[in-house]
C-alpha cells in the first residue's frame, strides 16, 4: 500500500459487520524503524517532513477511511493491512505511533496505531480503517470532522471500568517453553484463544475478521461457560507447532487491537 492516492474506488466488505466486538489498538511502546519513516518524502509532487515525535501532537480536520481496495496489502511499514483492525494512516506522525481519534459530530472515540502513510486527498488529516470509522459512526458518509490526539504507551491507562471478562477455559503454557530448543519448540502444539462469545453468529464475524490476518487455520470451538452453564463460542487460531511463532502471532495479533487472547496449550480440537 505505502504512499496511497485517490485512484481506484474503495468500499466497505459486502457483508455488514459488528465493530463493537472489536477492541480498540492497545498502546504499547514499540520501536521506530527505518520501514515507513523515510524522511522527508515526496507524494504527487509535494514534500512531506516527519514530525521528530507523536508526544504533544494534536489536530482536529477531516477523516476519510479506506477499506476493499487495500484489504490484504502492505502499509507503509511493511505490515498487512486489514480493514477489520484498528489501524490508521497518517501523513508526518512517526510509525508506529499511537493515537485517540474523536468524531466531533457525536463525540465517539477510538484508539488507532498508525502504520500508514496518506491521506494524500483535499485537507485530510488522517485515513481510518474501516472498522474504526464505522466505530465512530461515519463509514457511511465516508468522511468525518474529528479531533486527533497522539498518546504516549508510557502514559497511557486504560479505563478501569472494563466489560467483565469470560473465564478462559484453558491450560497455562508451560513458563519454561519460550527457552527450550528449537526442536522441543516443534513439538508443541499450541493455539491462541482470541474470543469467547456466547452467540455463534458473533464467533463466526470474528473469525472472518481474523482469517484476514493471519495464514494459520481459525476456526470455532463450541465449549460450555464454567459460570452460566451455556453454549459459548470460542474463536482459536491454530495449531501453531513452534512456541516462538505461537508468541510471535499473539504479539502480532495485540498489536493490530486483539487484545483479549490467550495462550492455549492442547492437542486436538473441534471445528466448527
Amino acid at each position: 500500500m505505502g504512499y496511497r492516492g485517490p485512484t481506484a474506488p474503495d468500499g466497505a466488505p459486502w457483508n455488514d459487520v459488528d465493530v463493537s466486538t472489536i477492541a480498540d489498538a492497545v498502546p504499547r511502546q514499540d520501536p521506530i524503524t527505518r520501514a515507513g519513516n523515510k524522511n522527508p518524502y515526496t507524494v504527487n509532487g509535494k514534500t512531506y517532513h516527519l514530525l521528530p515525535t507523536a508526544k504533544g501532537y494534536r489536530e482536529a480536520g477531516m477523516a476519510s477511511w479506506y477499506g476493499t481496495k487495500f484489504h490484504g496489502n502492505h502499509t507503509a511499514n511493511g505490515e498487512t493491512y486489514s480493514m477489520y483492525g484498528m489501524t490508521a494512516a497518517h501523513k508526518t506522525l512517526p510509525i508506529p505511533a499511537y493515537a485517540e481519534v474523536r468524531n466531533l459530530a457525536n463525540n465517539r472515540s477510538v484508539i488507532v496505531r498508525i502504520n500508514d502513510r496518506g491521506p494524500f486527498h483535499g485537507d485530510r488529516i488522517i485515513d481510518l480503517s474501516y472498522a474504526a470509522a464505522k466505530k465512530l459512526g461515519y463509514a457511511g458518509q465516508g468522511t468525518a470532522r474529528v479531533e486527533v490526539t497522539a498518546i504516549d504507551p508510557h502514559n497511557f491507562q486504560k479505563n478501569s471500568v472494563q466489560a467483565p471478562r469470560i473465564p478462559a477455559i484453558t491450560e497455562p503454557f508451560p513458563a519454561a517453553a519460550a527457552s527450550q530448543n528449537s526442536q522441543r519448540n516443534s513439538e508443541i502444539s499450541g493455539f491462541l484463544q482470541i474470543g469467547a462469545y456466547s452467540s455463534y453468529q458473533s464467533a463466526a464475524q470474528h473469525r472472518l475478521q481474523v482469517s484476514g490476518l493471519t495464514t494459520y487455520p481459525v476456526v470455532i470451538e463450541q465449549a460450555v461457560h464454567p459460570v452460566e452453564n451455556t453454549s459459548l463460542f470460542k474463536v482459536i487460531v491454530g495449531p501453531i507447532a513452534d512456541v516462538i511463532k505461537l508468541q510471535q502471532l499473539r504479539d502480532d495479533l495485540q498489536q493490530k487491537g486483539r487484545s483479549e487472547i490467550f495462550v492455549v496449550y492442547n492437542s486436538a480440537r473441534p471445528a466448527l
